[in-house]
């Protein structure tokens, strides 16, 4: 897939359709190691935080990808094209853990311009992104009780906000 760099302020996109239609897959890890695992992702945020483009990431503690995205210090967030829903589909639901779930959904790893984690070579959208801020949800400060509906575990998420430090994508995601 071609992919170029895009300027963030040349970067456009129904982000609304891209979280919950197409959804990402995030990645954490090191690509040259090979110690790496990704989860597809439908929920999070960008916007600009402390004067930087920044992705907000959402991880539970009981996914394989928390312990990578918590060692690490660096994560990619990708796009694809809709055939690869159902990729996107596998890596959402079968764990890293105890399964090769990346060579199962076809994709294709690899490396990243400016960060450790992996991209895709099939990816049509990367945002490369560097910790510079994490935090856990905690219930008592949930204003609307509904929310609690999705905790019913209590595996509260943790939040990795990401510097976006490059964007890459395909013609679609530039204004120019």
């Amino acid at each position: 897939m071609e992919r170029n760099p895009i300027d963030f302020n040349n970067f456009q996109t129904d982000l609304f359709s891209l979280f919950a239609e197409d959804w990402f897959l995030l990645t954490a890890g090191d690509f040259k190691t090979g110690d790496f695992n990704a989860m597809t992702v439908s929920w999070g945020t960008i916007g600009i935080i402390w004067g930087k483009p920044v992705f907000i990431a959402m991880v539970r503690p009981g996914r394989h990808t928390f312990k990578f995205i918590e060692k690490y210090s660096d994560f990619t967030i990708a796009a694809f094209p809709s055939k690869y829903k159902e990729a996107l589909k596998l890596c959402g639901v079968r764990s890293g853990r105890d399964t090769d779930k990346i060579k199962l959904s076809g994709l294709n790893p690899c490396e990243s311009s400016l960060v450790a984690a992996p991209s895709y070579e099939e990816a049509k959208l990367i945002f490369e992104c560097r910790k510079i801020y994490t935090d856990k949800l905690r219930p008592e400060n949930f204003i609307i009780p509904s929310i609690e509906d999705h905790y019913k575990d209590k595996d509260y998420h943790s939040l990795y906000y990401g510097e976006i430090i490059r964007i890459e994508g395909t013609k679609e995601f530039s204004s120019r």
